[in-house]
């Protein structure tokens, strides 16, 4: 062959140029010039090597820090070197600064020409290891026992003013991913190739699939195969973006802010959630009587019609806790009126004594809009073009509160304490806080039009649309273009404490629009549900989701919002809906009317599986108490419990109430039969105490689609604490309690019973009255025993209740066993049912705040 070309050299040249470490190479992106490390902090310069004219001029210089701020969470956020810009305020998440190790002068500084290729971040103490490459800049975050990456970007990063795009590289084959929402999905695993929109708005429409809703939640959780190891992502950017999930990527293209990463490293699904919720803030305490059962109607005509409803659940013997009441009450649809009419005082008032001499609550709606000229004081509203913010809300031309201004807040608060002396509501409902708005308005300035369009309501349209614009201005000249997002938490954050100043009470708050962290101060529902199968159906995976983004006190609306249920639609309904942790029937003016007792199938649905729901009220509050000190749903997709169980991570059909509750709802019209998963242990019927299901691996069982209620199956190893099924949770409190045992294959099982008076606005802490009971089953030679550990002993009422049954499922013995308690044999007080392995021990009279032992001894 003969020589070379001088064009082929320069080719190869050319070629080999390309290849990511060329010095002189041109890249999109961003080389990093210095780099200094101090202990847990790493603080590094990027200057831009290669940029783009799409979407504005990028970002010269950007700066990085990133410190491990705990064993198991990593924090990296990248920004403007030389320019302040907005990010999440303290308000919303206090957090720790991250402070740049670059300006501290006894760091050890490396500049460009002695940069490695790489540096890392790492602590011998956490699993959590971080990777910064030198040219072209990336970073990466692996996992220190597995050598897993769990977070590995491209080099293509892009920083503009109001653009901001990041790619990380996933596993696609092992990788399940959830949460990125609010939205309505059809799965609870994130499908591969799709977008979620983070732009918090009130769509009007039934048909939500897919489509950005009320609120943002750029948090999710992997889980991999085949360990089963978790691992969670938080992004706290409060901006407009759109987030694509490709399976084997992840792109991040948000509209401002920075880029402000959180890395969870787990390993366990409830290790994710404890750690996550840790940093945005533990889920608030919900009171007692919240988790009973709550009616509304955005319709109710006048104060006659809440008491025809309150009368026909009581002659229909279905629970009832709370009436609510919409915007009906309202005079003009004005926030803190009522209308003198249908609502007046004189009627509403005895109306309300009368659900509180019975134990019942009151709960009405709060719009965030304030009805124009209602207040002198036009300095604690939204400003738009250097004058108050004017929009057009149900009472017509509105301000809006600025929620950021504490006076703002404080104004809200004092109109919740005016409005409380006329009508001592017990809780109080966040609605149209994305906030709403139905006046069209101009385009102001630059912020109204955003180089890149997210796919708001799934067609790009305009972020302005049904709500206020962007370049309205907050306290401190805040643009609504940064803190759109931030609006419903806001309200909530003041609606609870308005509540909690007013009552000194536990406050109960529920939110349409959420951000990161809403959980702090609020409740949700999934909004203007519609009365179809499908809605029945996805309700599970928003609930789910939410649990995950630590809010577990979340519900959908049973039977629909919108549309006309069908009886057999509204009773399945009902019964998954009595799993819900909040449980509300709510349904729109103009659809039929659904209270649960005008249809005989509705009635005898709600009467069988509200039963279930308030006998399991006493574990389903120990779940809130787990939830408020550990982030753990109460609501929980089945890998939560088995992350080693693949079969798991489709599962949205079902779900686990706590660890060991499985709920399988019929989700079909006309159903005979469930398909069910069970993984593998033990598998009790909740109803007849019958061994259903037995199974090493997990597997498929075909259920039958029982009439009025859900199968319902207490797991292998759980100690149910229950009480008494009666009409208000009030009522069933005083009722004596009943343990329910399901061993395990090895004879064992465990539980917890948290009480407390169900409304101090403490929850376990040190101002307040609490006990604490665990419970634990172990075998033994001759048979079993299980014993009771109190742990805190400070609520009176602990030390009077008593336990007068104890069920044993799963035991097995030829011949009735002797059982003792606290070690004195107790005659016949057992009553063994032979065909389903369970024993009853009856008659019992044991102080619940006290230490007992029932011993179980079998015959051979």
């Amino acid at each position: 062959m003969g020589s070379p070309s001088a064009n082929h050299v320069a080719l190869v040249a050319f070629l080999v140029c390309l290849l990511p470490h060329c010095g002189s190479a041109k890249h999109t992106g961003y080389d990093m010039v210095s780099v200094a490390g101090s202990g847990n902090r790493l603080s590094a310069r990027l200057k831009l090597v290669g940029g783009t004219a799409q979407y504005g001029p990028d970002v010269k210089k950007l700066s990085l820090s990133a410190s491990l701020e705990t064993d198991s969470r990593l924090h990296v956020r990248i920004t403007d070197a030389d320019h302040s810009r907005w990010e999440v305020p303290q308000v919303v998440i206090p957090r720790l600064a991250l402070q740049d190790v670059l300006l501290d002068p006894t760091a050890t500084l490396e500049k460009a020409a002695a940069l490695p290729s790489s540096r890392t971040l790492s602590s011998a103490s956490s699993d959590l290891v971080l990777t910064i490459h030198t040219s072209p800049f990336r970073f990466t975050v692996s996992r220190r026992s597995t050598g897993d990456v769990l977070f590995d970007t491209s080099a293509n990063l892009v920083f503009k003013d109001r653009y901001l795009e990041v790619t990380s590289a996933l596993p696609a084959s092992r990788s399940s991913l959830y949460g990125l929402g609010e939205q309505t999905k059809q799965t609870f695993r994130l499908r591969h190739n799709d977008t979620f929109t983070l732009w918090n708005e009130d769509l009007g429409r039934s048909d939500q699939l897919d489509l950005n809703l009320y609120g943002s939640h750029p948090f999710y959780m992997d889980v991999r195969t085949p360990a089963g190891a978790a691992h969670g992502v938080l992004l706290l950017n409060s901006n407009g973006m759109d987030i694509h999930y490709a399976g084997d990527s992840i792109t991040y293209k948000a509209i401002g802010g920075l880029l402000d990463f959180y890395f969870f490293a787990g390993p366990s699904p409830l290790a994710v959630v404890d750690q996550y919720t840790q940093l945005i803030g533990r889920p608030a305490p919900m009171p007692y009587w919240s988790f009973g059962y709550h009616q509304c109607r955005y319709g109710y005509k006048n104060v006659a019609d809440l008491e025809g409803v309150v009368a026909g659940y009581a002659k229909a013997k279905i629970p009832l806790e709370a009436m609510w009441t919409d915007i009906d009450y309202m005079d003009g649809y004005q926030d803190f009126t009522l209308d003198p009419v249908n609502y007046p005082a004189k009627l509403l008032r005895p109306f309300v004594d009368r659900l509180h001499s019975n134990g019942q609550r009151y709960v009405v709606i709060l719009d965030p809009e304030i009805k124009r000229n209602a207040t002198p004081n036009e300095d604690i509203f939204l400003k738009w073009n250097g004058t108050t913010l004017v929009g057009k809300v149900w009472p017509g031309e509105v301000y809006f509160p600025d929620f950021l201004n504490p006076r703002g807040a404080d104004y809200w608060g004092q109109k919740i304490s005016e409005f409380r002396r006329t009508i001592p509501v017990d809780g109080l409902w966040c609605d149209m806080n994305e906030p709403a708005n139905f006046l069209p308005m101009e385009p102001l300035n630059e912020l109204d039009h955003p180089p890149y369009s997210i796919n708001s309501n799934g067609s790009h349209h305009h972020i302005n649309t049904w709500t206020v614009p962007v370049s309205s201005e907050h306290y401190n000249g805040v643009t609504e273009y940064d803190a759109h997002n931030l609006f419903g938490f806001l309200e909530a954050k003041a609606t609870h404490a308005g509540l909690l100043k007013d009552t000194a009470r536990r406050p109960f708050v529920l939110s349409r629009s959420t951000f990161v962290g809403s959980g702090r101060y609020a409740a949700h529902w999934t909004g203007d549900n519609d009365a179809r199968w499908d809605e029945l159906r996805n309700s599970i995976n928003t609930i789910l989701s939410f649990g995950i983004f630590g809010i577990p006190m979340i519900g959908s609306d049973i039977c629909g919002f919108t549309g006309n249920s069908t009886q057999e639609l509204c009773s399945r309904w009902i019964q998954l809906g009595a799993f819900y942790p909040f449980m509300r029937g709510h349904s729109e003016k103009k659809t039929i009317r659904r209270e649960f007792f005008l249809w005989e199938s509705t009635t005898r649905s709600a009467r069988k599986s509200f039963a279930t729901r308030y006998r399991l009220l006493p574990y389903m509050y120990t779940l809130m108490y787990e939830a408020h000190t550990t982030g753990a749903p109460i609501l929980r997709p089945l890998f939560f419990s088995y992350p080693h169980d693949a079969n798991t991570y489709g599962v949205n059909r079902q779900f686990l109430l706590g660890a060991g509750v499985l709920v399988s709802p019929v989700m079909e019209p006309g159903a005979k039969t469930v398909d069910a998963y069970f993984p593998a242990g033990k598998w009790y019927s909740l109803y007849d105490y019958s061994l259903a299901v037995s199974t090493r691996t997990g597997k498929r069982v075909t259920l039958p689609a029982l009439a009025d209620v859900a199968n319902v199956h207490v797991a292998g190893g759980t100690i149910l604490p229950m009480q008494q099924a009666v009409l208000t949770t009030s009522s069933a409190r005083q009722s004596e309690f009943r343990l329910l045992v399901a061993l395990a294959e090895n004879g064992t099982a465990s539980g917890e019973l948290f009480l407390d008076d169900g409304e101090s606005p403490e929850m376990g802490g040190a101002r307040s009255m609490w006990t604490l009971v665990r419970f634990s089953c172990d075998k033994y030679r001759k048979g079993i025993t299980m014993r009771s550990n109190v742990v805190h002993n400070s609520y009176a009422p602990s030390r009077k209740q008593v336990v007068d049954k104890v069920v044993f499922m799963g035991l097995q013995s030829p011949a009735p066993p002797k059982v003792y308690v606290n070690g004195v044999q107790v005659k016949a007080a057992g009553i063994r049912d032979q065909k389903n392995g369970a024993l009853t021990v009856s008659g019992l009279s044991l102080v619940i705040g006290e230490n007992f032992q029932i011993q179980i001894v079998m015959s051979h």
